[in-house]
């Protein structure tokens, strides 16, 4: 491989969220990788941290032409330049449209389980959750469409937040399933905020679909959230893109973020986006491969050393989504684990009800560094069953 994504850096004492732990600890739980972001990218910070000036930004021609190109290359969506705004972030983006868009009391429909900053987005602004609950049957995700269908005809629901590729369950949705939430929001006047932060990070011949792209009537009644940040490990820098191609809901959407001051970017959120979507297309295939060998690498080892643990089928994100209904709900498990083996990853109920029979780890790390997780997973789940607070 041309780019190293074996080397173990140590993240302590550099300010990270996910690092904060005690010092024989693991964090396998935020979505923030333990590799450092492309060459390319690195590059292009260091010379623009070198001029050593740090004055108001503003957004250039060759920022909407690195989105542009990118999702044209990678995807097969042309995102025109008037469509796109910058934005701090997906979460700032998604906060600041569902305050704009909505009115107090009003359903904002999420497919659970499904990220959890969906739920305070949406609470609060004084809106209420319903969740089209996602149904797990044989061990893989379908969304239920009569629930759906129900849920968006309420007249009090105004938004449907959509996570495409889907955060925690690993989802590529098809095109046929966006055209049909696409059609149903659309007969009820629901506004669709699409959430495809996590769509480079994918299986190795497999590709996400847009949902701006699949019909007519998904472009013209969608909102898209876009960032490098995932998929080149730049949270920090807080930087991303919201695409609207229809004008007015356009407008409406630019003067949410702009009344909520995330609009305007720091002096590298915008150097950064562009050496990645310019340059780290080569850097991204390597990297999905190397997350798949590891998701891999995860599968034989619960086969082999823990079968009582299953593996849900996964196309997208670093994020794995483990079925531990033959061992205990999630909290007791991660707690217990984490108590135990200093394993810190995430208990699948924070992602709604439907998650509790689950727990989400983060495996975009090095390999050495997995193999110590999934050794340290294999110790918490036996402990916690010797316990006698499994099943």
């Amino acid at each position: 491989m041309k780019y190293d994504f074996d080397t173990v850096y140590d993240r302590r004492n550099t300010d990270s969220i996910k690092w904060a732990v005690g010092e024989d600890e693991l964090p396998m739980w935020v979505a923030d990788m333990d590799f450092r972001t492309a060459p390319e990218v690195l590059d292009a910070l260091k010379r623009r941290v070198e001029h050593g000036i740090f004055g108001y930004t503003d957004i250039t021609d060759e920022w909407y032409a690195a989105y542009s190109g990118w999702w044209q290359r990678r995807h097969g969506l042309r995102m025109e330049k008037e469509a796109l705004m910058f934005c701090t972030g997906v979460v700032a983006a998604i906060s600041s449209i569902v305050r704009k868009l909505t009115t107090p009391n009003e359903n904002v429909v999420i497919q659970t389980p499904v990220y959890n900053i969906f739920f305070n987005s949406i609470v609060n602004n004084g809106c209420r959750v319903l969740e089209n609950r996602l149904v797990y049957e044989n061990g893989a995700y379908r969304i239920d469409f009569d629930d759906l269908a129900q849920k968006l005809a309420d007249p009090q629901t105004s938004l449907m937040i959509l996570c495409n590729p889907h955060n925690p369950v690993g989802r590529i949705w098809s095109r046929e399933e966006l055209q049909k939430i696409g059609h149903l929001c659309k007969v009820h006047g629901v506004t669709v905020i699409s959430d495809e932060i996590h769509c480079d990070i994918t299986e190795p011949g497999k590709e996400y679909v847009p949902f701006a792209s699949v019909s007519e009537e998904c472009r013209y009644n969608s909102i898209t959230c876009v960032a490098p940040t995932k998929t080149f490990n730049l949270a920090g820098l807080q930087t991303a893109a919201i695409y609207v191609p229809e004008p007015f809901l356009r407008h409406k959407v630019r003067r949410g973020i702009n009344t909520d001051e995330v609009a305007e970017p720091n002096a590298l959120a915008t150097v950064g986006a562009i050496a990645a979507f310019n340059y780290g297309g080569d850097w991204v295939n390597e990297l999905n491969r190397y997350v798949s060998e590891n998701r891999k690498t995860v599968k034989a080892f619960l086969e082999r050393e823990l079968p009582c643990v299953r593996l849900v089928p996964g196309e997208a994100t670093y994020l794995l989504w483990l079925d531990i209904s033959a061992v205990g709900k999630s909290r007791p498990v991660a707690a217990y684990i984490r108590k135990n083996t200093g394993l810190f990853i995430t208990a699948g109920a924070a992602y709604g009800e439907p998650g509790d029979d689950f727990l989400r780890v983060n495996i975009a790390c090095p390999r050495q560094t997995l193999l110590d997780g999934l050794e340290r997973l294999k110790r918490g789940i036996e402990g916690f069953a010797e316990s006698g607070r499994g099943r």
